[in-house]
């Protein structure tokens, strides 16, 4: 039964992150604010992470270690949320 709840939390992460990345963008379209498409980008590699994690985990759990790409992943994500405040601070 705890593997049903995990899977579902993975989801749910993975449902959470693309709905923000997808609102996030929208934001970016109506009011052209950079921040905004850089937070979308991020919610959008951690969606990705999230979406690498339920393949590593639970589809498929002996045969592929995914953790290498995940990491990567979450770094990216990171990383682009980072560049996004700093070129928004050097443009001010």
């Amino acid at each position: 039964m705890t593997e049903f709840f995990a899977t579902i939390v993975y989801l749910l992460c993975l449902l959470t992150s693309l709905m923000c990345a997808w609102l996030l963008g929208r934001s970016y379209r109506r009011n052209g604010a950079r921040l905004l498409l850089w937070s979308s980008i991020c919610f959008a590699l951690l969606a990705a992470n999230n979406l690498a994690l339920v393949f590593d985990l639970v589809v498929w759990p002996n045969d592929v270690d995914l953790r290498l790409a995940r990491l990567v992943l979450a770094l990216a994500a990171v990383v682009s949320l980072i560049w996004g405040f700093v070129w928004d601070l050097r443009e001010e």
